[in-house]
C-alpha cells in the first residue's frame, strides 16, 4: 500500500507539473500575442499633406508630384507670441526632407509638434530639395536644357527648374490631422503654341527645336518669403524649351524684365532657323503663352505673334 501511495503521489505530482506547463504555456503565449501588437503612433508627431498648384494631393510632372519627389521643410516656433523666421538652422526642424513613394510622405527624421497645447509654429516647405547654405539669398538655376528627362530619381531639366513654395502660419496641433501645404510656383512660365495659318498646308513640322533666347537664368531664393529674385550680375543665356507635342513647347523661367528688344524665340526646323525679337516682363507665378502663326510652307514662314498672360496654376 505504501509502495502504491508513492506511486499515486508521483502521478499526482507529474499531472501538476504538466498542468503548471500548459499554463505556463499559455500565458507565454498571451504575452507574446500582446507584445507583438504595435504601439499606438505617438500622437505628438506632425504629418503633412502636400497639394501641388493644380490642387492634387497626391511632382512634379507638369500637374502633380510622383514617386521620389523630395521636398524641404523647415518649422520655426513663436516667441511672445511672435513667428520667429526661418533661419539657416536653430530653427523647430531645419530643412528636413520628406520623400513621396506615391502615396505617402516619409520624413528623414520625425518630426513633433511643440509639447504645450495650442502652441503655434510656422511651416515652409519647398521643391525641389536642395542643401542651403542661406535661406535670404540662396542661389538657384533654370536648366539651360529643358528637355532632358528625369533619371535614377532625379526630376527631368523641366521638372528640376519648377520652384515651389508653401506656407502655414500659426499652425497648432489638432489630433492626428495633417498640416496641409498648399504650394505655389515661384517662377514664370512660357508656352509656345504653334498654329497653322489660312494658307498653311500639310502637318506640323515634327522636327521643331524651340529656344529662348537672351533671360538670365540664375537668380536667388528667400525662403521666407519664397520670392526668387534674379541675379544681377547674370548673363543673359539660352533656354532649350521642351517639347509637349508638335504643337506645343514650354520652359520654366527666372522671373525678370526684358527691357531692350532683342532675339527672343528661335525655332529651327531641319537647318532652317526662324527668329522672333521682342521683350518681355516675366512675373513669378505667371502662365504666358506665346503664339506663333505659320504660314505658307515651312520653307517660307511667316510668323506672327500673339501673347495671353494668366495664372500658373
Amino acid at each position: 500500500m505504501k509502495t502504491m501511495k508513492h506511486i499515486q503521489s508521483k502521478i499526482i505530482l507529474a499531472a501538476a507539473g504538466i498542468a503548471f506547463g500548459i499554463l505556463a504555456f499559455a500565458t507565454a503565449g498571451c504575452s507574446k500575442s500582446q507584445a507583438d501588437v504595435p504601439a499606438a503612433e505617438d500622437p505628438s508627431l506632425m504629418h503633412f499633406e502636400m497639394q501641388f498648384p493644380s490642387g492634387s494631393v497626391t511632382r512634379a510632372t507638369a500637374t502633380d508630384f510622383e514617386a521620389g519627389d523630395a521636398i524641404g521643410v523647415y518649422v520655426t516656433d513663436y516667441s511672445d507670441g511672435n513667428a520667429l523666421p526661418v533661419q539657416i538652422s536653430g530653427n523647430r526642424a531645419n530643412n528636413v526632407s520628406l520623400t513621396f513613394d506615391g502615396s505617402t510622405w516619409t520624413p528623414s527624421k520625425k518630426l513633433y509638434w511643440p509639447e504645450t497645447e495650442g502652441e503655434k509654429v510656422d511651416v515652409v516647405a519647398y521643391y525641389p530639395y536642395m542643401n542651403p547654405t542661406t535661406v535670404d539669398e540662396q542661389p538657384f538655376s533654370v536648366a539651360l536644357d529643358q528637355t532632358t528627362a528625369g533619371e535614377d530619381g532625379q526630376p527631368g531639366g523641366y521638372e528640376a527648374s519648377d520652384f515651389l513654395w508653401a506656407k502655414v502660419s500659426g499652425a497648432v496641433q489638432n489630433g492626428s490631422e495633417p498640416v496641409t501645404m498648399k504650394f505655389a510656383h515661384r517662377c514664370s512660365k512660357l508656352t509656345i503654341k504653334l498654329i497653322k495659318g489660312a494658307d498653311y498646308e500639310g502637318d506640323l513640322p515634327d522636327n521643331a527645336q524651340m529656344y529662348i533666347h537672351n533671360t538670365v537664368t540664375q537668380g536667388t531664393i528667400d525662403f521666407n518669403s519664397g520670392f526668387i529674385t534674379k541675379y544681377l550680375f547674370g548673363e543673359p543665356e539660352t533656354i532649350h524649351a521642351r517639347k509637349v507635342d508638335d504643337a506645343t513647347y514650354e520652359a520654366v523661367i527666372i522671373p525678370q524684365q526684358v527691357t531692350t528688344r532683342r532675339p527672343f524665340v528661335e525655332m529651327i526646323v531641319g537647318k532652317v532657323s526662324y527668329l522672333v525679337e521682342d521683350t518681355f516682363n516675366f512675373k513669378p507665378g505667371l502662365h504666358y503663352t506665346y503664339s506663333l502663326t505659320l504660314n505658307s510652307s515651312t520653307t517660307q514662314i511667316g510668323v506672327s505673334i500673339g501673347a495671353g498672360t494668366g495664372t500658373w496654376d
